[in-house]
């Protein structure tokens, strides 16, 4: 039986990003798309413009880098890294969505009154 693929919850996917890379070290954007799906067992669905706006996003930012390196293919392709500012932001947007995810999680456990 097939698993329900979500969407990325709006803001997320810089957060997914980060970590990504700070975790793996440099990816190419399909790569970065590719491993977020393996990390949420295909249950996310990422599209690769989407991702790349990401990237772009966040190298506008200063959060990380890219510079041009060949694919496992032996294409050229661009490789992101994650910067210093990158990940100061990381740890951060990191804490934040656990104290959001905390709360999240308490208002889904409160018991029905019905």
């Amino acid at each position: 039986m097939p698993k329900d693929r979500s969407e990325v919850l709006q803001g997320t996917l810089d957060l997914m990003v980060l970590k990504t890379l700070d975790a793996l070290g440099p990816l190419h954007g399909y790569g970065v798309a590719r491993r977020l799906e393996q990390l949420s067992e295909e249950l996310l669905r990422l599209n690769e413009g989407t991702v790349y706006a990401s990237l772009l996003r966040l190298a506008q930012k200063g959060w990380i880098r890219s510079e041009w390196g060949a694919s496992e293919n032996k294409r050229k392709a661009r490789f992101y890294s994650i910067t210093r500012a990158g990940r100061k932001q990381l740890a951060r947007e990191a804490e934040s969505w656990e104290r959001i995810s905390g709360v999240i999680g308490r208002v889904l456990r409160l018991e029905s009154q019905g």
